[in-house]
């Protein structure tokens, strides 16, 4: 299994459910790095002065929001880390709702969830009841100081959180300004029997593997035509490798039963103050 890049648990009601979380999606498209011709040195980005062309040093940089157009507000380090969601290793579900509810346009990133410790057996149980209800389970979620909105949903015999863009981000589609001709369209019955027909022809089963990205398998084959030619640089390296602590979670799975004899509610979500435009 792919390292986790996140340990934790899945809370509704008394239950915790303990998970690792891991990427569903890897990087596959080409990486070009900079390097200087004469040299062969890596090429980095300079903090540079917009106005003056000038690098700026670390100690002279602020952030800065934009209150209007050419205004900005300066914020302290402290008082961006004071805003920041306190990380509690949880993923809170706070409702359940119906799978196609869930607009296609605030989908995001999907992650993978493996059961953790002696959690196999509370998570089974949420995955099949989501199943057989046919619901996802929307969650907050605290990744590397960032709140996120998710689904909890299940495939085949896994668990996936899929990351949420939050509503506030997602244009409406009032804003492609459609006109009547495509809301309302006026169609004759022989052209929609051809559309159909069409379709129908060119309809197959989904075989990913026969689908590539052209671009990178022409680049790749080209790197390793030149390598084997012996045409390569040198070119070294000073990149560390982050490692990331997760914190130990109890398992909990003993007040599955104290919980549904409860029957505690889901909690709804808070609701969001809306964002100012930058």
């Amino acid at each position: 299994m792919p390292r986790a890049i996140w340990k934790g648990a899945i809370s509704f009601g008394l239950v915790h459910i303990p998970v690792s979380l891991v990427s569903a999606t890897s990087s596959q498209g080409v990486d070009f790095d900079w390097l200087d011709k004469r040299s062969m040195d890596p090429v980095g980005y300079k903090r540079v002065n917009k106005a003056t062309g000038k690098e700026v040093t670390k100690d002279n940089i602020v952030k800065g929001v934009a209150y209007e157009k050419g205004r900005y507000v300066i914020l302290s380090e402290d008082e961006i880390r004071s805003a920041h969601p306190k990380s509690t290793q949880t993923i809170e579900i706070i409702a359940f709702v119906a799978s196609d509810q869930i607009p296609l346009q605030n989908i995001d990133t999907p992650y993978f969830l493996a059961p953790d410790k002696r959690g196999g057996k509370v998570y089974a149980l949420l995955r099949e009841t989501l199943k057989k209800t046919r619901k996802v389970a929307l969650a907050n979620v605290v990744l590397h100081t960032k709140q996120h909105l998710a689904a909890l949903m299940p495939l085949e015999s896994a668990l996936v959180l899929v990351m949420l863009r939050w509503p506030a981000e997602v244009r409406g589609l009032d804003e492609l300004e459609l006109g009547s001709d495509v809301t309302k369209p006026t169609l004759a019955k022989g052209e929609l029997d051809m559309a159909k027909r069409l379709v129908e022809d060119m309809s197959a089963d989904w075989q990913p593997d026969e689908y590539r990205d052209s671009f990178q398998d022409k680049i790749m084959a080209l790197v390793a035509k030149k390598a084997k030619a012996g045409k390569i640089e040198d070119v070294e390296s000073s990149e560390g490798v982050d490692e990331r602590k997760s914190a130990d979670v109890i398992d909990l799975t003993e007040l599955l039963k104290r919980s549904l004899a409860g029957k505690s509610p889901a909690k709804k979500p808070a609701a969001k103050k809306p964002r100012k435009a930058s």
